[in-house]
């Protein structure tokens, strides 16, 4: 059911069973997937793809220009994935020529009122975005991770797997997979335990990764202390994960505890 007040471009391509709201505008370049749901008021412009049976609510502006100053109009791309949940006043912009010219978000996301995608983004699948939290432009959040209400991304900000950022937290440092992290400024508090058991890990492997962090962050050696592991966890994926992520090329350093007095 597509509302006769909405303002659909007539090369939009709509897909089959989609509703769209009263008052809502789609973009020439738009294209919206089987049993997708618009409600009322919503805009969504610029070359914008959006998954199947994904929902955006009232207000929300999607693929609109980026808010970049080095923005000149460049073609760029924002790619939505399947089955995600758009709340309110949501904003996400697509990418620039100075990143990837590409924002992309996995399947099964639940973004909160007021959140922000910027520019250049990777989002995973099955991530939380909870209300007023911004994304700065390339930052890259994996999968599973949720990030509590009114904390801030800092650009080019790393976030890995099943993290969990808590709520009022300014996020300038990378987030290690598996890592538990909050403050003012963010620091890493652990691991997230309760995460990686509903993801049903085994014990084993999860008690090997408890040591392999307590010995990755025994000091402010960081790097010193990955390969000083060696060959003791070869075999467990997590930790391979955590290691690989913390040696990978980066903007930011690594979110670290905090040093005992």
């Amino acid at each position: 059911m597509i509302h006769k007040t909405s303002i659909i471009d007539k090369n939009a391509k709509i897909h089959n069973n989609v509703k769209i709201g009263s008052y809502s505008v789609i973009g020439p370049n738009v294209e919206i997937g089987e049993n997708v749901e618009i409600h009322s008021h919503v805009n969504i412009s610029g070359n914008t793809k959006i998954g199947p049976k994904t929902k955006i609510y009232p207000f929300a502006s999607i693929g609109t220009d980026p808010q970049d100053l080095k923005f000149k109009g460049e073609k760029s791309n924002l790619i939505i994935g399947q089955n995600n949940t758009i709340r309110e006043y949501v904003t996400i912009n697509p990418g620039t020529e100075g990143g990837r010219s590409l924002t992309s978000i996995g399947d099964n996301c639940l973004f909160m009122i007021s959140s922000h995608v910027a520019h250049d983004c990777i989002v995973g699948s099955n991530v939380v975005i909870a209300n007023n939290v911004p994304l700065g432009g390339h930052a890259i959040i994996e999968d599973g991770v949720i990030i509590g209400g009114n904390s801030a991304v800092q650009q080019f900000t790393r976030i890995g797997r099943l993290a969990m950022i808590g709520g009022m937290t300014g996020v300038l440092k990378d987030v290690i997979p598996f890592g538990l992290s909050y403050g003012n400024r963010n620091y890493l508090k652990g691991l997230n335990l309760i995460g990686l058991r509903r993801n049903k890990y085994e014990n084993k492997k999860i008690i090997e990764l408890s040591k392999a962090y307590k010995k990755i962050f025994s000091s402010a050696s960081i790097f010193e202390n990955v390969s000083k592991l060696a060959d003791e966890f070869k075999e467990n994926s997590l930790v391979k994960e955590l290691t690989g992520f913390i040696l990978k090329d980066k903007k930011r350093p690594i979110c670290s505890p905090l040093i005992k007095e």
